[in-house]
């Protein structure tokens, strides 16, 4: 293991193990004096951050972007912060702390037996609804995660999110598609992380007016399995309840081949994550590149360079 790799995992492991423990109005003390002094050194991260939200909110000026991206770093580490003290919250805190909208969708979707896939973009805490889907809800789901190096850093992820009711699967090796859909064909949930695809298999999508590419997979098992394929957003308001909402099915097209049913699918959850990214912008976690033009610096705007976090 290298000695940047070495870093990671343990600044990783010191936060599970450290501010888990901490107090939440220091926690959250904690996590906004992170996200400052990020955001003021303006790392590649944070110019990422402030690239991607000008594609978001068209015409801004530099002062507001400046501001949005303040402000979303400080989401960010609260996202972290949350992270690391989920394990140690009670019950009754996990399922008080999120209030989502039109839950209907998806309560009715399982009651049907079908199967539902929830997809999300990077907005608020994941992890937090995921628990509280498994703790308030009582419904166990399956998910995939991205290999990260080190793998004992991966291992903490998996552990972690297993830890809070998750059936984690590896998101290379090519068995979790085939996993997936059985999860599904038995009527279960998967949740999913959708918004960023880099692979030569993802879609591309018109999202905010240039193109990007995002996962096949929710659009192809729902083709496959009949699940029911909801969009879902997360936010955060001045309280500490994350909020969040279930938004209508995505249909399969009645004709078309199914790589054209796979685009307009996949098209129409671009679309919806724009909803919830438009109407939060702050809480849109992407400090990485999305967008084609950005991925090619051949046809990169000077002003967006940046590194992925």
């Amino acid at each position: 293991m290298s000695a940047r790799d070495r870093l990671a995992d343990g600044l990783y492991g010191a936060g599970w193990a450290t501010v888990k423990k901490l107090p939440e109005p220091a926690a959250v003390r904690l996590g906004r004096t992170v996200a400052d002094v990020a955001w003021k050194q303006r790392g590649a991260g944070v110019r990422r951050l402030e690239g991607n939200y000008a594609r978001v909110v068209p015409g801004a000026s530099p002062e507001r972007l400046a501001a949005l991206s303040r402000a979303g770093m400080r989401s960010y580490l609260r996202y972290w912060m949350e992270s690391f003290r989920l394990p140690a919250w009670s019950t009754e805190r996990i399922k008080g702390g999120f209030a989502p909208k039109d839950l209907h969708h998806l309560t009715d979707g399982m009651d049907a037996g079908k199967g539902v896939i929830l997809a999300l973009p990077h907005l608020a805490n994941w992890d937090l609804a995921g628990a509280w889907v498994t703790t308030k809800l009582g419904i166990p789901f399956t998910t995939v995660a991205e290999r990260l190096k080190p793998e004992t850093l991966y291992d903490r992820f998996v552990a972690y999110r297993e830890g809070l009711g998750m059936e984690v699967l590896p998101h290379s090796g090519g068995t979790a598609f085939g996993t997936l859909a059985r999860r599904l064909r038995d009527g279960g949930l998967v949740c999913l992380v959708a918004d960023r695809d880099l692979s030569a298999s993802g879609v591309e999508v018109d999202f905010f007016g240039e193109t990007a590419r995002m996962p096949a997979g929710p659009a192809l098992l729902a083709q496959q399995t009949g699940a029911l394929l909801l969009p879902v957003t997360l936010w955060y308001d001045d309280s500490p309840v994350m909020q969040g909402r279930v938004h209508p099915a995505v249909e399969v097209p009645e004709s078309g081949t199914r790589a054209e049913k796979t685009s307009v699918m996949t098209q129409a959850l671009a679309d919806a994550f724009a909803t919830g990214i438009a109407d939060h912008p702050e809480d849109w976690h992407m400090l990485q590149r999305l967008w084609l033009k950005d991925l090619d610096p051949a046809k990169a705007p000077g002003a967006r360079e940046g590194g992925a976090r």
